[in-house]
């Protein structure tokens, strides 16, 4: 059977900048032949992230995540349907998922890598288990729970940077459903800006691109900021942790501003801005949503729950093809996305 799969062409360098050159799309023979326990997936959507710029080095930097392999087919979150099944836990039609999907057009995966996932839980929206009902929204919920230390009718003010964002646009979002009074937004249009307010529910955004930062959080946030959903780090992250009241917290999502620097993870903080953190007992603790996989079951029907009910507003950018799948990584890496960055790939 002839597919199409897209590899990785080339690194951009540990402080290169990605494009969609990086990566080639190629046809290849899948095997017909299926082994026990092996199903054979039609893809529908690819996810693509923030986290896969540290994919393309030869060195990912982590023991969790391992670097793509130079003209070798290309992985991440992804979803399909069941065609063909030689394990007894999966059907043909079944609905499926996985964190390591190859971004191909159909692919032959092991029954242990994947899951069945129920397209009503999301109004058959099945793009959403890629999203806010997937890892980004387990990471934005179990973040603000496990080190945001909010706790209901404490007036907390949240600030979010990278606030338009897959992850940034649910947590603001999350933060008022388990009890923070007030959340500002940071992001990088006016469109963004206003898409936080009028539809997702934040007090305020604030454009870095356009405004002063540090100027508007003194006056959105007058009482202080008392936990950050860092998004970017940079000098945003050191803008918002100059207005960061004493014992409040930073809940470390992502740096997006220093992925395509050779700066360890996550990265040190400038002296003045340590400073600040330690003399305010700030916490600053690294948020891997990967060690609370026993709660994802729990948390992920909460999620589902609130887009149902409409309290969790989810906001996605469609790509078509798996051709432009480098072309949406290079948008997205370069805040062309609003929401989830999703690459259609099938129907």
């Amino acid at each position: 059977m002839i597919i199409q799969r897209v590899v990785l062409n080339s690194r951009p360098g540990v402080n290169g900048v990605p494009t969609a050159e990086n990566f080639h799309m190629e046809e290849a023979t899948l095997l017909d032949k299926m082994s026990e326990g092996q199903i054979k997936v039609r893809t529908l959507y690819l996810s693509v992230d923030p986290y896969m710029r540290c994919r393309m080095n030869e060195n990912s930097g982590s023991d969790y995540i391992l670097p793509w392999k130079l003209s070798e087919v290309a992985s991440g979150g992804g979803i399909g349907i069941v065609e063909e099944s030689k394990d007894a836990c999966f059907s043909i039609g079944d609905f499926v998922t996985s964190f390591n999907w190859p971004w191909q057009t159909t692919a032959i995966l092991d029954g242990k890598q994947i899951e069945k996932i129920d397209p009503h839980l999301v109004d058959g929206h099945l793009s959403y288990f890629l999203g806010a009902a997937g890892l980004t929204g387990l990471t934005s919920l179990l973040g603000i729970r496990e080190k945001g230390h909010v706790t209901q009718g404490a007036n907390q003010t949240m600030v979010v940077s990278g606030a338009a964002g897959a992850c940034g646009s649910l947590a603001g979002q999350i933060g008022f459903l388990v009890g923070c009074s007030r959340v500002v937004g940071i992001c990088g249009t006016n469109e963004k800006c206003s898409i936080l307010v009028s539809e997702m529910g934040f007090d305020a955004a604030i454009n870095y691109k356009e405004e002063d930062v540090v100027q508007q959080l003194r006056v959105l946030c007058p009482g202080g900021v008392d936990v950050y959903f860092d998004n970017v780090g940079g000098d945003i992250s050191a803008a918002v942790i100059g207005q960061m009241n004493p014992n409040s917290h930073i809940i470390l999502c992502g740096q997006i501003s220093q992925y395509n620097k050779d700066v360890p993870y996550p990265p040190p903080l400038p002296p003045a801005t340590e400073e600040i953190r330690k003399a305010r007992n700030i916490t600053r603790e690294r948020f891997l949503v990967l060690n609370y996989m026993d709660k994802y079951p729990a948390s992920t029907m909460q999620l589902c729950q609130w887009i149902k009910e409409g309290k969790l507003k989810v906001r996605e950018t469609v790509v078509k093809g798996l051709e432009n799948i480098g072309a949406a990584f290079q948008s997205m890496m370069s805040g062309g996305n609003i929401g989830k960055q999703i690459v259609h790939v099938s129907d």
